[in-house]
């Protein structure tokens, strides 16, 4: 995992553009806020992984195959930096983690005995709703 998330720092382009929003002077004079990318395709990452991480990209990656991370909720162009390296680390970590098999449920015979009663008496209950024949 460590290895993978090295490779990602190492090979993440930074650009920094004018954020919008508050801020006075400074978001007008400052390039704060901060466009990391990666290519995903540089990462090597085995099958199920990749697939994992392109579902959790959504939106964020685009045609050239680069996840494009937007971090300008704060001040400083630094604080903007560890932030898109915070979240682009959580959505390779998260991909990381093979999700759990669902096992199936099997249910016994009395429980299967009682869920086809339940719905007898249900449909039972239903049928007396309808239009009285005098």
């Amino acid at each position: 995992m460590g290895a993978i998330l090295d490779r990602a720092q190492a090979l993440a382009e930074e650009s920094f553009v004018t954020a919008s929003g508050p801020g006075g002077q400074n978001v007008n004079k400052v390039a704060t806020a901060v466009q990391l990318r990666v290519n995903i395709y540089a990462l090597r990452l085995p099958p199920a992984v990749f697939h994992r991480l392109t579902a959790l990209a959504g939106s964020r990656l685009n045609q050239a195959g680069e996840i494009v991370i937007d971090a300008r909720s704060h001040r400083t162009q630094e604080a903007n930096r560890r932030d898109a390296r915070e979240r682009l680390a959580a959505m390779i970590g998260e991909a990381l983690v093979e999700p759990k098999k669902r096992a199936k449920s099997r249910v016994n015979r009395v429980g299967k005995a009682k869920r086809l009663a339940g719905k007898k008496a249900h449909g039972e209950k239903k049928a007396l709703r309808g239009k009285l024949d005098l």
